[in-house]
């Protein structure tokens, strides 16, 4: 499992294929529909030093929350996994 910061499963997103994605991690977190701002979760987590978004503090904050309720339910499953790793 190659997990983004956010917890979405990078080898199993549908845009690593359709859009050549390398994933969040490999790309600093500029995917291309982040935009020229990037990905906020990505940004958080690298400024908090932090692996991905299960070793923050805060998890599930309220932003990942909702990007997890917009789409990629299981982000928040999937950090869950990772918090003791």
């Amino acid at each position: 499992m190659n997990l983004s910061s956010c917890g979405i499963d990078c080898d199993a997103c549908a845009y690593k294929t359709s859009h050549s994605c390398l994933g969040c991690k490999a790309l600093k977190g500029k995917p291309f529909w982040s935009g020229e701002s990037g990905c906020g979760l990505f940004d958080c987590a690298d400024r908090n030093t932090l692996p991905h978004c299960g070793k923050c503090g805060e998890f599930p904050c309220a932003m990942l929350q909702e990007w997890a309720s917009d789409e990629n339910d299981e982000r928040i499953e999937n950090l869950r996994t990772l918090i003791n790793t």
